[in-house]
């Protein structure tokens, strides 16, 4: 070994290393540690942000328990309300759509087990039959009955249905009017009346005649708007199809006649029904 060298290093004095004095500035208690990679959620409360929180999670509030609670408050109100809208609903998209239209399928139309607007016989017809034992009940009530009565009611009731049919015939005849309407759908439409003239005669039965007047009253109106919105929809559609101007003098005519048919029913059913209410 070089001798210089070692008295170099023997008169050299070693240096030792001494701890720094300067301080890391220390964090506020509120500051993550910067070398810490996740946050601690263990002392979360004394964070500022531990308060409680909602018990619907995420810190917002529980709606859904809270529509619970007002539901089993008064679960038969609600139920009602909710039953209510949706029939409200339902009306109003019945009205909005205006579907009176018989749907057709190759220029002929549908069956009315398939649409709900295809006339049909079953509901005159049962209520014809219908119609006939009430009366001979109302007349039983009253002491007047007799198999020849009964009879002479069936049959001045048929004998009616028959004058109606022929004369919308005849009318649609002379005004000249292209419809499709067939004796068979004349005698559904028709024969719809006897349905309101059954409640009109129970009523009668039941309130006598001031309950009897109210409810043939409601019936004859609803009848009247229902044969105006069906025949105009097979009478004047027609005539717009075939070009026919709105104010002509044909289509006044038609109006006319729409008109008189639906006038004609709450005449009839006060006609047949009003002798068998005292």
């Amino acid at each position: 070994m070089n001798p210089a060298g070692l008295a170099a290093a023997a008169g050299t004095p070693r240096l030792r290393k001494w701890p720094s004095k300067r301080r890391t500035p220390a964090s506020p208690p509120d500051m993550a540690d910067p070398h810490q990679l996740f946050d601690d959620t263990s002392s979360a409360q004394n964070r500022g942000y531990g308060a409680q929180r909602a018990p619907g999670g995420l810190g917002y509030p529980n709606t859904s328990a809270s529509a619970q609670a007002a539901f089993l408050a008064d679960p038969v109100s609600n139920m009602a309300m909710a039953y209510g809208s949706s029939l409200a609903a339902q009306g109003k998209e019945l009205v909005d759509k205006n579907d009176w239209e018989v749907q057709y399928q190759q220029d002929t139309p549908v069956a009315p087990r398939f649409d709900v607007n295809a006339p049909d016989l079953y509901i005159p017809a049962m209520a014809f039959i219908t119609y006939i034992l009430v009366a001979g009940l109302a007349l039983g009530t009253q002491d007047r009955f007799s198999p020849d009565l009964l009879g002479l009611q069936a049959s001045s009731a048929l004998a009616w249905l028959a004058l109606e049919v022929l004369a919308i015939l005849l009318s649609l005849y002379l005004v000249t009017v292209n419809t499709d309407l067939t004796t068979i759908d004349l005698v559904a439409f028709l024969g719809y009346k006897y349905v309101g003239m059954i409640g009109g005669v129970l009523m009668g039965l039941l309130f006598g005649k001031t309950g009897y007047y109210l409810v043939l009253g409601w019936c004859c109106v609803s009848i009247f708007v229902f044969m105006i919105r069906t025949l105009r929809l097979k009478i004047l559609a027609e005539a717009a199809a075939e070009g026919v101007p709105v104010r002509g003098a044909r289509n006044q005519l038609r109006m006319y006649l729409t008109m008189a048919v639906a006038a004609a029913q709450p005449l009839l059913m006060y006609w047949l029904t009003f002798h068998l209410v005292r």
